[in-house]
């Protein structure tokens, strides 16, 4: 049987891609994908994994939730999260994601941090969506993932000569 992409067989590359163009890759999935799957830890130590819709500033990542919900009384207690974003998967070739692990905070609408989130965040098409006016702005604060690592993921670095998973620190 041929090989559709012969470059996926034998030991994968052990090469780090340069930084700039990791970087580049990084906010590029970022930006061209809405959903993620939020993990945090609850009090009896147990994962809980929520998907929301995310918006993205840098490396940043962000979304409206109330504050009763479970994920917000979860990072509330405990700040330390994980958040997983995937492409579409085809096969092999298109695998392509990324794993944040970093802190969370949230950010109530008055808070002047929050004012270039809300300026990024795309909150008016669920409002549509929900039957709501678009001339008032949410009230529930915003969930701010500031991560301190990705593990990014992306096979088709191999055929380039790269390792098809890349760790990026936010320390260098």
């Amino acid at each position: 049987m041929p090989l559709t992409n012969p470059w996926l067989s034998g030991p994968a590359p052990d090469v780090d891609l340069p930084r700039d163009q990791l970087e580049e890759r990084i906010l590029n999935l970022l930006s061209t994908h809405n959903l993620a799957v939020i993990a945090t830890v609850d009090a009896d130590g147990a994962p809980t994994a929520t998907p929301v819709r995310y918006s993205s500033l840098g490396f940043e990542i962000f979304y409206s939730s109330w504050n009763g919900s479970r994920k917000s009384r979860n990072l509330r207690r405990d700040p330390r999260v994980s958040a997983g974003i995937v492409a579409p998967l085809v096969g092999q070739a298109s695998s392509r994601g990324a794993q944040l692990f970093g802190t969370a905070r949230t950010l109530e609408r008055d808070d002047p941090a929050s004012e270039p989130y809300w300026e990024a965040f795309r909150w008016q098409s669920d409002h549509v969506e929900r039957g709501r006016s678009i001339d008032e702005p949410p009230a529930d604060p915003l969930t701010v993932i500031t991560p301190s690592r990705i593990l990014y993921t992306e096979h088709w670095l191999r055929r380039t000569g790269y390792r098809p998973r890349q760790t990026w620190r936010a320390d260098g």
